[in-house]
């Protein structure tokens, strides 16, 4: 159900690096939308600048999101701009960034992904590109959404890694960049579609890469794409 606006109020000025931003991070969201890893408002995304974090408002469709409707608060939680209410995730985003030097984190509801976060603890290792990820991608414990049990099972399942599954629920990845932590969301759900693709022929068990073959794999992706 989309949120009902409050009257418009004055706003501070955004900053260029803020307005930056929060265009990187509307744009973001509508790409979820536009590539099928979240339907309607639901899925969140934000990018932090300095100790300012901009963030989707809850419950606003995101092709209808413009430069005034910027919403940022402290890495306390406090709002310091604009007038719609955060995202109810917010708890699961401030955590990652006290916790970690992410830049940008995406959280999604994407099909396959929670099609899986419903049947195992860990994806299968069924691709080398979980390394890019940090290893095999962890599938928090099931908690009520936009709680701090929901944000601290995220934190442990995230530990040593950026992306997770969480249980009947869906993925959070974070990044240097928003474009990073997008790509990582596109290949996480890619994964998962892989696997389940795998494991639905009868008669078959798909094959994994062992730890010494991931760990490979990730010294070489640390390598990879154009450098300078």
């Amino acid at each position: 159900m989309t949120q009902s606006r409050s009257p418009r109020q004055p706003q501070p000025r955004l900053t260029h690096p803020l307005r930056q931003a929060w265009t990187q991070v509307v744009s973001t969201a509508r790409r979820t939308t536009a590539d099928g890893l979240v339907v309607g408002t639901s899925g969140n995304v934000s990018a932090r600048v300095g100790d300012t974090v901009l963030v989707t408002p809850s419950g606003v469709p995101y092709d209808r999101l413009g430069p005034r409707d910027a919403v940022a608060v402290d890495l306390d939680g406090q709002q310091v701009l604009g007038t719609l209410k955060p995202t109810s995730e917010l708890p699961m985003h401030l955590a990652i960034y006290r916790e970690t030097d992410a830049e940008a984190v995406v959280h999604t509801h994407a099909v396959h992904a929670t099609a899986v976060s419903t049947l195992v603890d860990e994806l299968p290792a069924v691709h080398y590109m979980a390394a890019a990820l940090g290893g095999p991608v962890r599938v928090a414990p099931y908690a009520l959404y936009g709680t701090d049990e929901l944000a601290d099972a995220m934190l442990e399942a995230l530990r040593d890694r950026s992306g997770c599954l969480l249980r009947n629920h869906g993925t959070v990845v974070h990044g240097a960049t928003l474009d990073q932590a997008y790509d990582r969301t596109a290949q996480l759900e890619w994964m998962c579609r892989v696997w389940l693709t795998a494991v639905s022929v009868p008669g078959r068990t798909p094959s994994l890469i062992p730890p010494d073959e991931m760990r490979r794999a990730a010294e070489k992706l640390s390598g990879y794409g154009q450098k300078g």
